[in-house]
C-alpha cells in the first residue's frame, strides 16, 4: 500500500509539473515581448497563488468531482508560477546584442527563440521548474482532502486518529515519504540541468 501511493505521488507530481512547463514556458514565451501581458499573465498566476490551497481544491470539486481531476487541476496552477516568471526573466534576460547578431546572419525569429534566446534563458526556467515541484510536492499531499492519490493519504489518515496507536506513525511515514521524493526530484532535475545546458553557458552562470 505505501509503495503504491509513494508511486502514486510521485507520478501525480511529475505530470502535473511537465504539463505546467508546457503551458508555463509557452505562455512566457507568448507574452514576454509585451509589458501590459506579461503583467497580466503574471498577475492572474499570481492571484491563483494567493489563493489557500484547501479552499482551491474544494472550488475544484463542484465542477469536477472528488478524486484525481481537482488534485491534478490545483497543483498544475499553483506550479505555474514560478515557471511562467521564470521564463519571462530569463528571456528578457538574454543579451539583446546575440538577438541581433543572429538576426543579422539570416535567422527566423523562431529559430533565433529556439536556437539562441531557449537555450541562454533555459538554466532560470529549470530554476522555475525546480521551485515548483518542490511546491507541487507539498500540496499534492493536500489533495488527499478530495480524495486526491498520493502519500497525502498517509498524512490525513494519521492525523485523524491522534492519540490512538500508530497515528503518528502514519502520519511520519506520508512526510518523511514526501520528503524524499522531493529531493529525489531536484537531484533528478539537476542532473537534467546539466545534461541539457552547454558547458559554456555554466561556466558563464
Amino acid at each position: 500500500m505505501l509503495a503504491f501511493q509513494t508511486l502514486q505521488h510521485a507520478s501525480m507530481i511529475a505530470q502535473c509539473v511537465l504539463i505546467a512547463t508546457l503551458i508555463g514556458v509557452a505562455l512566457g514565451i507568448a507574452v514576454y515581448r509585451n509589458e501590459r501581458a506579461t503583467a497580466l499573465a503574471t498577475g492572474t498566476t499570481s492571484l491563483i497563488f494567493t489563493i489557500p490551497s484547501l479552499a482551491l481544491l474544494g472550488l475544484l470539486v463542484v465542477p469536477l468531482g472528488l478524486g484525481v481531476w481537482p488534485s491534478v487541476t490545483a497543483i498544475t496552477l499553483y506550479a505555474l508560477l514560478p515557471i511562467l516568471r521564470n521564463t519571462i526573466v530569463g528571456l528578457t534576460g538574454v543579451d539583446s546584442s546575440l538577438v541581433d547578431a543572429a538576426r543579422g546572419i539570416g535567422m527566423s525569429r523562431t529559430r533565433v527563440l529556439t536556437r539562441v534566446q531557449l537555450p541562454l534563458a533555459w538554466p532560470v526556467i529549470l530554476s522555475g521548474v525546480r521551485t515548483a515541484t518542490q511546491l507541487a510536492m507539498g500540496i499534492g499531499a493536500i489533495a488527499a482532502f478530495v480524495s486526491g492519490p498520493g502519500l497525502g493519504d498517509q498524512i490525513f489518515s494519521g492525523l485523524a486518529r491522534v492519540g490512538a496507536a500508530n497515528a503518528l506513525n502514519a502520519t511520519l511515514v506520508g512526510v518523511i515519504g514526501i520528503v524524499v521524493l522531493a529531493l529525489i526530484f531536484d537531484a533528478v532535475l539537476v542532473l537534467v540541468g546539466k545534461l541539457t545546458t552547454s558547458r559554456g553557458i555554466r561556466i558563464h552562470a
